[in-house]
This record gives C-alpha cells, sequence and structure tokens, in this order.
C-alpha cells in the first residue's frame, strides 16, 4: 500500500529539522569546513565527504547501530581518546599558524594535497564521538521510532539537511575571503579554532560529551 503525501512529509521534515538542530552548532568539523571554504582549497571535495559521512552514520543509525554504540562502553572509550589526541594535535597547529602571521595567499599552501585534505576530513569526523552520538544514535533512535516505510523518508530528510549545509558552509565562506587578506583575520580565526578544538577535548577528557 503506498504512503500518502503527510505521511511521507512528516518524518522527512522531522528528519530535516532534527538534523538542522545537530548539525548547526560550532564543532571541530564545521570549523575545517569554514576555514578551508575560505581559502577556496579542495573544500568542495571535504563537504562532500562531510555529507557522505552523515550519510552514512544517518543509515546506520536507523538500520539499528545506534543501540549497539550506545550500549558498548568499550567502543565509546576508544573512539572518545582517539578524538581528545586528534583535537589536541590539531588545535596545536592552529596554534602555531595563529602564532605566524599570514596571508590568505600564504594559508592556502596550509594543506599539501588533496589526500591530506580528505583524510583531516575523515579523522575530524571520525574520531569525534559527538558525530556518533548526533547520527548514529540520536537520529538513529529517533528514527528507528518510525514504522519501517517511513523511517526512510526521515533519514532522507535528515540527510538531505547534512549535504544542504556543508555546501552552503564552504559556498558561504567565499564571501569572507577578502576580509581574510589580511594576517590579522588569520591569526583570530586559527586563534578561535585552537580554542574550539581544545575546548572540545577537555570536555571530551571530563566526560561532558561524547558519554
Amino acid at each position: 500500500m503506498s504512503l500518502s503525501l503527510t505521511a511521507v512529509s512528516t518524518p522527512f521534515f522531522t528528519g530535516l529539522a532534527t538534523s538542522a538542530g545537530l548539525i548547526i552548532a560550532i564543532g571541530a568539523q564545521n570549523a575545517f569546513v569554514l576555514s578551508q571554504g575560505v581559502r577556496r582549497q579542495y573544500h568542495w571535495p571535504i563537504a562532500g565527504v562531510c555529507s557522505l559521512l552523515d550519510t552514512i552514520l544517518i543509515v546506520l543509525g536507523i538500520a539499528g547501530m545506534g543501540v549497539l554504540i550506545s550500549e558498548s562502553p568499550l567502543i565509546l572509550t576508544l573512539v572518545t581518546w582517539g578524538g581528545v589526541a586528534f583535537l589536541l594535535w590539531y588545535g596545536a597547529n592552529a596554534l602555531k599558524a595563529a602564532l605566524k602571521p599570514a596571508t590568505l595567499e600564504t594559508q592556502q599552501r596550509g594543506l599539501s594535497s588533496l589526500r591530506s585534505a580528505l583524510l583531516t576530513t575523515l579523522a575530524l569526523s571520525l574520531l569525534n564521538p559527538h558525530v556518533y552520538l548526533d547520527t548514529v544514535v540520536l537520529l538513529g533512535s529517533i528514527g528507528g521510532r518510525y514504522p519501517e516505510a517511513e523511517r526512510f523518508w526521515f533519514g532522507a530528510g535528515a540527510a538531505l539537511f547534512s549535504c544542504i549545509w556543508f555546501f552552503a558552509l564552504s559556498l558561504g565562506a567565499r564571501w569572507l575571503a577578502p576580509l581574510f587578506k589580511k594576517p590579522v583575520a588569520w591569526q583570530i580565526l586559527d586563534g578561535l579554532v585552537c580554542a574550539m578544538m581544545w575546548t572540545l577535548a577537555g570536555l571530551l577528557i571530563s566526560g561532558r560529551i561524547g558519554a
């Protein structure tokens, strides 16, 4: 029996709105996407990888992985400490950049290759327990409450917003490029990125997020 328009639109827009509430937040992944968007350096592949990873994790969550992860302290512990190590390392690099004034042209040489950009994107995404809580656990548990025929539409709405958000963030950063012709703008951005990464690492250690 085919689904009615109302039956489809309700889970779809619920997924869209729920995803928006979770993704639109200051975090390591969004900071990286924004900074690369300003640089205009591998920003489209980075946005694509972030969107693809979110979609995969949302599907896994709705398929039942959320329950597995939420009930496995070992998995959460491994991901948490891996995330702490990476956030501390990335924050240290951002601090180092903040202490060395540079222009937009200099900063555009920050990542040596597409491979390094994609590996950094994967690390920021997959070594962040909050990503799993948002996509696999939270969206998975909410989507799992719908009848099987409607779960697809909830997941589609959630995944669509992720795509819209990351590509919009990459595109919108273009208008910030003139501001980052000034070295002090990069110092401020890198300083904020460092503070954000180390704050997130501290919150992970204290157990305030990722648990």
